[in-house]
């Protein structure tokens, strides 16, 4: 591996949310301890008006430098990207069109620099689902917006050291969860998993468990059919084809029984039947994993928490986590991309 790369400071980019939640509150925080510094260089898509305004309010000391463009950021700094000049009140705990508006175009600027390599990753501060809602912009989420931007197919992983937890399907109603798990669904979601696990998180043979869709996997169709007649094949075939991959497991028991642990990931069914567990196990400490595309991007496990905003109680422990595994993962998938470069050739004996 080249030195010079090797040793180059990681430019991590970051949305801030929504600005009347605690998004730019837990990053402006995390950043103020300037340890931080020596892992990354911040660049924050907002505005020096928005920021100054937010470090006021909290009371926080932190000296950043504003530059027009993410290429110009410095290391040793944080640094602020002004993608807006306009003042925008802000109006903390409280969920107006405004915070959903400068969100997303905060949003659109990272995404604008990760994908132009400006940035090496991304870390997205929380937004509201119900606010960022435009005639431009019809996501029910981070996740939805970036597999539409980036290349790849994006899978929902909420990931810590001890537990991993991907989804087959994440925002959509619970109604239509059953008719959109669907066979190819299934293999591609395992796909995806399985690289992630290998190339993300350094596992070389990855051991991954899929929940039941109905309450105790179906009862052998007695509750639904779905996991007799769509899963139980799909994994029969992946296990055949070499992945080892295990279910459908009944999910009310899996976490409570500690039968995770046996595995290096979990694919959930549905949103709730994955992160109700994952978060009860790991909240304040869990990291939102965009896995499957081309470029990194992290979350933290909470949302916008408007009902402390601008108070300075917000918990930055979940931003940091979510800094540190993007940086890991970014080093990571360079390490992998090393190693598999150039293969060795498989030599033909002489006879």
């Amino acid at each position: 591996m080249d030195s010079k790369n090797e040793n180059k400071k990681i430019r991590l980019g970051i949305s801030i949310g929504d600005i009347n939640g605690i998004g730019c509150e837990v990053a402006l925080k995390s950043f103020s301890d300037a340890r931080m510094l020596d892992f990354c260089t911040p660049v924050l898509f907002a505005s020096n008006k928005v920021v100054s305004e937010q470090l006021k309010t909290l009371g926080l000391e932190l000296r950043f430098h504003g530059v027009r463009e993410a290429e110009k950021a410095h290391d040793g700094k944080v640094n602020v990207v002004n993608v807006w000049k306009e003042p925008v009140p802000l109006e903390f705990g409280q969920a107006t069109t405004n915070g959903g508006k400068y969100a997303i175009r905060s949003l659109r600027a990272a995404v604008d620099a990760l994908k132009k390599g400006s940035i090496d990753v991304l870390v997205t501060a929380p937004i509201n689902k119900n606010n960022i809602q435009s005639e431009n912009f019809k996501f029910p989420g981070h996740t939805d917006y970036l597999a539409q931007e980036l290349d790849g197919e994006s899978l929902m992983f909420m990931v810590t050291d001890s537990v991993k937890v991907g989804l087959l399907t994440d925002h959509i109603a619970v109604k239509e969860v059953a008719s959109a798990i669907t066979t190819k669904l299934i293999r591609d979601k395992v796909f995806t998993i399985s690289k992630s696990l290998t190339m993300d998180f350094g596992i070389r043979k990855p051991k991954i468990a899929l929940l039941g869709i109905n309450p105790h996997s179906g009862d052998n169709g007695t509750i639904g059919k779905e996991d007799e007649d769509i899963m139980k094949p799909a994994i029969a075939d992946l296990f055949n084809e070499g992945l080892l991959v295990y279910g459908p497991y009944s999910a009310d028991s899996f976490f409570g029984s500690q039968s995770h642990q046996a595995f290096d990931a979990v694919l959930a069914a549905y949103h709730d039947q994955g992160l109700i567990p994952f978060k009860t196990l790991s909240f304040g400490q869990g990291v939102n994993y965009t896995a499957g595309l081309a470029k990194v991007r992290t979350s933290p496990d909470h949302g916008t928490a408007y009902e402390i905003a601008g108070k300075g109680q917000a918990d930055e422990t979940s931003f940091k986590e979510a800094v540190f595994t993007a940086i890991k993962i970014y080093r990571n998938r360079k390490e992998y991309q090393q190693l598999t470069k150039n293969p060795l050739k498989k030599q033909v004996a002489k006879r």
